[in-house]
């Protein structure tokens, strides 16, 4: 789950980050208000979840109240295009009005998940407010690293060696640096967070370490024990049919493609979307409905996959285990009769009571195409999305 930066700072400010002071603001009238409050110049920040907001002309520093009603009005309800949010963009729905500072030098920092090493990684550059991508892609030695011991934490000198080389060495801004780095690691840990960054970290010109921007992502397994997190919630920023999927516990993904894809278990989801795209096709969606899913899951995944207009062939590949073939031909079939199945359906099916489940199948008098191999099945599937377009 991803959080909007004025709530991820309300949260970094709980363990002593330091953040600017600034107001969410859903209307011209809140921004008018609340950056005369704050006073000039001030930023009118766009919140959506995405980053190259400033890029995309989505941050305005005005210098009076004038200009930030007027970026106010530009901002609310425009449909923002950055480099993470695709060519349909994101409608802006509310702003952030913060604070200026005087800055003397931007950095950039973020705690993540390093599934290579199985620790949480300090990443650290003085390269901030470029995209870390192309840090790493163009100059990799400019990014520092430092692994998080899972029992000691983020250790002292390991925060003294980062700042050292950012630059942050002065007798006075080491040790408010040691503290922010500290901060922000003890955040990640408590909160659940599979992401955390902060690009830029500026310097200002009296020497202070600031958070100038916040960005958050969540492990949607751990929500259950932070309640507090979970309400921060922003549906508008998500797919609605992902939405919709969270209800059953199902894993859905949409992608660009034009093959729907239905499959249980993780692994063979990406390796029935990697057989779409060697016949030539583009997958849907990654749709995993689980080892445990029962009818009405399987009805309901049936349904989100219907629910994009892009889909034109569905795809379904299981292998019954812990979800039987006759649960899913069973759900199949009920969903196809409920919405009325419009759209090519290729089943290929193995595993516990599959003799059953084709049975089902063959019995509902549906248009069902059957393959015999996840390759066959994939092939089909391109083929019938070919002829449907």
């Amino acid at each position: 789950m991803n959080i909007h930066e004025h709530q991820a700072k309300e949260l970094l400010r709980r363990y002593g980050v330091t953040t600017l002071e600034g107001q969410a603001c859903f209307t011209v009238d809140e921004v008018g208000a609340a950056a005369e409050r704050f006073g000039f110049p001030c930023a009118v920040k766009a919140q959506i979840h995405a980053g190259g907001r400033g890029k995309a002309g989505g941050v305005k520093i005005v210098k009076d109240a004038a200009a930030a009603r007027a970026a106010a009005t530009e901002l609310l309800g425009k449909t923002l295009v950055t480099h993470q949010t695709g060519p349909h963009g994101r409608v802006v729905r509310r702003l952030f009005v913060e604070q200026g500072c005087a800055i003397a030098r931007e950095l950039y920092l973020g705690i993540v998940v390093d599934r290579a090493v199985g620790r949480v990684t300090v990443m650290a550059s003085t390269e901030g407010g470029v995209e870390i991508e192309e840090v790493a892609a163009k100059t990799p030695e400019k990014i520092l690293r430092e692994v998080i011991d899972p029992v000691v934490g983020l250790s002292g000198y390991q925060a003294r060696r980062l700042c050292f080389a950012l630059g942050l060495a002065g007798k006075e801004q080491m040790p408010k640096a040691v503290a922010f780095l500290t901060a922000l690691a003890r955040a990640f840990v408590d909160l659940d967070a599979s992401l955390l960054e902060v690009n830029p970290l500026v310097v200002t010109k009296s020497g202070d370490v600031v958070a100038l921007d916040a960005k958050i992502s969540f492990d949607d397994n751990a929500l259950f024990r932070h309640a507090d997190v979970k309400a921060l919630r922003d549906q508008n920023e998500e797919d609605p049919r992902e939405t919709e999927a969270a209800k059953y516990d199902l894993s859905y993904i949409a992608l660009d493609g034009s093959i729907g894809c239905m499959v249980n278990g993780a692994g063979l989801a990406m390796a029935t979307m990697d057989s779409v795209k060697a016949a030539g096709g583009a997958p849907a969606n990654f749709l995993d409905v689980g080892g445990g899913a029962n009818t009405e899951k399987v009805k309901a995944a049936f349904k989100i996959i219907l629910s994009d207009a892009a889909v034109k062939a569905i795809f379904i590949n299981i292998f019954g285990g812990i979800l039987r073939c006759d649960v899913l031909a069973e759900g199949v079939v009920a969903a196809a009769r409920e919405v009325g199945l419009k759209v090519p359906l290729v089943v290929r099916m193995e595993g516990t009571n599959v003799d059953k489940g084709k049975q089902i199948l063959a019995e509902s008098k549906l248009d069902i195409i059957s393959a015999a191999d996840m390759r066959d099945g994939a092939e089909k599937a391109v083929a019938a999305a070919g002829r449907a377009a």
